[in-house]
């Protein structure tokens, strides 16, 4: 832009960014070119999982915590630093292990449903077949309602 001969308070403003930064920009530009511009790349710490890791640490997770020595088939935070631990050696807090879950492997939570240890699947049954279409159809038209002050077909 610069070198088309855009001011540093036009590259500013269609960039949207502080004219300071538009202008230390344009001093590197005027003192080594093009490639005082470029990307110096990511900034902040290198995460403690690489890249590579996260293929295995996925593949593990679908495996289901079963697999992984786990009582039930239900993954926790804490579960997954475990075996998180287990892969790569590297020990990593609850928000660590969220974080990589949502922003490194797209992951979402997922909660199971919810169902009584007494739920009885055949009553259940019986119930939505035979007394669900009784309730639903209403109380019968042909005998009388209550009859109440406030109810206004029995005034």
């Amino acid at each position: 832009m610069f070198a088309r001969g855009r001011s540093q308070a036009e590259v500013a403003r269609e960039l949207d960014v502080s004219r300071q930064s538009a202008s230390r920009w344009h001093a590197g530009w005027q003192a080594e070119g093009a490639r005082a511009l470029q990307s110096r790349g990511p900034t902040g710490r290198r995460p403690k999982i690489p890249d590579a890791a996260l293929k295995g640490i996925e593949e593990a997770l679908l495996e289901g915590a079963l697999a992984h020595g786990f009582a039930t088939d239900v993954w926790t935070l804490d579960r997954i630093a475990v075996a998180i631990q287990g892969l790569t050696g590297v020990q990593l807090s609850n928000p660590s292990v969220w974080r990589l879950l949502r922003g490194r492997l797209g992951w979402s939570v997922q909660r199971p449903a919810r169902q009584a240890k007494e739920r009885d699947e055949e009553a259940i049954q019986h119930w939505v077949a035979h007394e669900w279409p009784r309730i639903k159809k209403g109380r019968a038209r042909n005998r009388p309602g209550l009859s109440s002050s406030t109810n206004r077909a029995s005034r």
